[in-house]
């Protein structure tokens, strides 16, 4: 307590009585600023990561059942009985997907059709997604398409009302050089809906129903893979596992995270990239302590020399000083936790800053606060702080006398 008695003296006295206070006072503000921007970059990076997690889930099922050999398989290979007693597992939907190349009115463009059965509905969230029209592939006897909002500008639909589009897809089993057309089968579908997700998805994706794309592709009976959602409360990689031992080794079982592996490792070497950049910012900033501690070790000479005569080691006027730059790491910490928690919360809630362009996804920028970032940035400025406020007095502080 004796170091911090001097510490809390030193921190708190009168500005009018000390220069060095309002330099101290300056570094305060000085380490504030990057610990604050350190929390609020990082939750700018959670928010943009919930946001691209929201907007993939329409199309990336909680677990995806693929054949382990080959690009189909028949549906009566698997096991939907067994399946379904697995515990966790609350729904399943099976589809067919491949390339086709779309064509309305001279334009035309490349997309992946995923044929849907009823069930779909049940397993991804294509419903919420859908802003235009209706998210059914089929009225009846009546087949449709739902396609992305992207997709739709690119081939000029303005109205469904007048939104028939032709798909040609390769002809399994027939090759012709003369007359290229008859390599291809060819339907038209009118667009009975449009979706508005991720741009990448909207320009990749067009929902068909599993009927017609087992036809158009010449796959009877078979399918891609089979999208499966989570129960609630189920844990997908306790899940995985089970429905993995299920369904046997014919099959790979992969997680929404396992099927975009490389896109959200990419998206964390990106938030913690900036984190380290954030760290040396903040650590040129801490020299700011360094020079209020050098300053105040020199004003202090007198109080030292009369500590030394009172019988204090260089030991523990050592511990005053370094104490004295604990308070001022300390409350510069403090202030800009509390300055970048605040800003963060307020605009994960109220959405002050908006995004000042058009955007389809999201009005304002979004954050997401994880109590685990503010730990992260407290231990390494701690490490920071202890080293410099360290070094600095041992260097300052050679002799007692």
């Amino acid at each position: 307590m004796f170091p911090f008695f001097f510490a809390r003296r030193y921190f708190f006295a009168p500005a009018s009585q000390s220069v060095v206070r309002l330099i101290s006072s300056l570094s305060v503000v000085a380490v504030a600023v990057p610990v604050a921007a350190m929390v609020i970059l990082l939750s700018v990076f959670n928010g943009f990561e919930r946001l691209v997690r929201q907007n993939c889930s329409a199309f990336d099922a909680d677990l995806t059942l693929t054949p382990s050999e080959g690009q189909t398989f028949a549906v009566s290979d698997l096991d939907t009985a067994a399946l379904a007693r697995v515990p966790g597992v609350g729904a399943w939907s099976f589809f067919l997907e491949q390339s086709v190349l779309l064509e309305r009115d001279g334009r035309q463009a490349t997309a992946i059709v995923r044929g849907v059965d009823d069930r779909y509905g049940l397993v991804l969230p294509l419903r919420d997604a859908v802003t235009v029209g209706a998210p059914e592939v089929h009225l009846g006897d009546l087949q449709r398409l739902v396609v992305g909002q992207s997709m739709a500008y690119m081939l000029g639909i303005r109205s469904l009302a007048d939104a028939d589009v032709g798909l040609y897809a390769v002809r399994r089993g027939s090759f012709s050089s003369l007359l290229p057309v008859q390599n291809f089968t060819r339907r038209t579908l009118p667009v009975g809906g449009v979706f508005t997700v991720d741009l990448d998805s909207e320009r990749s994706y067009v929902l068909a129903s599993l009927p017609f794309a087992q036809e158009l592709f010449s796959h009877p009976g078979r399918v891609s893979a089979l999208a499966v959602r989570l129960a609630s409360g189920a844990d997908a990689d306790r899940t995985r596992a089970a429905v993995a031992r299920a369904v046997g080794e014919r099959f790979q079982v992969r997680t929404r995270f396992q099927m975009r592996a490389s896109f959200y490792r990419i998206m964390t070497y990106e938030k913690w990239g900036v984190f380290f950049i954030a760290l040396l910012v903040l650590v040129v900033a801490s020299f700011s302590v360094v020079g209020a501690l050098a300053m105040l070790i020199v004003d202090k000479r007198s109080d030292i020399r009369t500590l030394a005569a009172l019988g204090a080691d260089r030991a523990a006027i050592r511990r005053i000083f370094r104490a004295e730059g604990f308070f001022i790491c300390g409350a510069g910490a403090l202030c800009g936790l509390s300055v970048g928690v605040g800003l963060t919360l307020l605009q994960q809630h109220f959405g002050f800053i908006e995004i000042p362009a058009d955007s389809f996804l999201t009005k304002s920028y979004p954050v997401e606060f994880r109590f685990a970032d503010l730990l992260a940035v407290a231990a390494s400025f701690s490490a920071v702080a202890f080293l410099l406020c360290n070094i600095t007095v041992r260097s300052m502080i050679v002799k007692t006398s």
